[in-house]
């Protein structure tokens, strides 16, 4: 374990944690925003892969210049569930979802993913969140879906966009949650940086591929936009976000990107002029409001009845060998 990963696992404070990964929210808010930009004049495999590829030639310069330590192999097939959670799969299906989604409705899809990364954080990372959690957790959830049917004319009306919207969902809850975990060990921008260094073979393919049969023209905006997703969305707000997750609970701070919608929402407003309607305003005030609920959930870390076990034990222990002594002096 580095430094990095060490000094992410001595500050433990939850509330450094929920600020942290405040501030990888703030940076992915902007992602669907200008995905739906860059799509207008750039095709959306040269997006998805591209951005990937900027971002990997991103990392190289940074691990080369940190000297960073290289994985070790088992280090290197958790790397490969990051890569394929959140440098494939997600760009992916997020930008092709967009050609046809307003970037408003699939933000709001995209709520469902804090509830995703918990139960995978249960699963991988063995935290125990309290009953008032999931509730809340699940609250959330369902929020989303209820928007979802009632955005679109009904639950008749669930289309393929929000199918690839909800596979990237589960593609970037791999990522984060095997993401975090990984980062303590390794240091939180070395995990996506090495995600994204595994991906480049593919990536700049699928960039080659992209360019080959759909030559690029895209204006300035497009090209801005395109280096937001490149720099920002794909490698740099993942210093932050990773950096929460690490310090969790996993579940805890995942939480906080129920608020991504909301922000995403009011971005898409501001930028693309979309409409807000009185059922997004609400969806959105929904929404944070279960956030709210999640983070005051208590969740228990792995280890924490372990811990708290042994503490038991030597506390019944020193009872005894006072009793004992006591009865030895009388």
């Amino acid at each position: 374990m580095n430094d990095n990963s060490s000094a992410i696992a001595n500050e433990s404070a939850p509330l450094s944690g929920l600020w942290w990964g405040l501030l990888g929210v703030l940076a992915f808010s902007f992602t669907v925003p200008l995905t739906r930009i860059a799509v207008a004049d750039l095709d959306p495999l040269f997006i998805g892969a591209g951005r990937a590829v900027v971002a990997g030639g991103l990392a190289t310069i940074a691990l080369l210049a940190s000297r960073a330590a290289i994985p070790s192999l088992r280090q290197w097939a958790r790397i490969t569930l990051v890569t394929i959670g959140v440098v494939l799969g997600f760009p992916l299906l997020t930008t092709f979802a967009v050609q046809t989604s307003p970037a408003s409705h699939a933000a709001v899809v995209i709520g469902l993913l804090p509830a995703a990364t918990a139960v995978l954080a249960v699963l991988r990372g063995k935290e125990r969140p309290s009953q008032a959690f999931w509730w809340a957790s699940a609250a959330g959830a369902i929020s989303v879906a209820v928007f979802v049917a009632c955005a679109g004319g009904g639950l008749g009306s669930f289309h393929l966009t929000d199918l690839l919207l909800v596979g990237a969902v589960i593609c970037a809850a791999l990522g984060y949650s095997e993401g975090a975990l990984l980062a303590r060990e390794i240091g939180s921008w070395q995990t996506i940086a090495w995600a994204l260094i595994l991906a480049l073979p593919v990536t700049a393919t699928m960039t080659v591929v992209s360019v080959v049969n759909t030559p690029v023209h895209a204006d300035a905006n497009s090209w801005l936009a395109f280096a937001y997703l490149g720099a920002i969305s794909m490698f740099l707000g993942f210093f932050p976000w990773y950096r929460g997750l690490a310090m969790g609970p996993i579940s805890t701070v995942s939480q906080t990107q129920l608020v991504q919608p909301v922000l995403s929402i009011a971005w898409s407003a501001l930028i693309l002029g979309e409409e807000l309607s009185l059922s997004i305003v609400a969806g959105g005030i929904v929404v944070i409001g279960c956030a709210w609920l999640a983070l005051k959930a208590r969740v228990a870390a792995p280890g924490t009845a372990r811990v708290r076990d042994a503490a038991t034990a030597s506390g019944v222990r020193g009872s005894e060998e006072r009793a004992a002594t006591e009865c030895s002096t009388m």
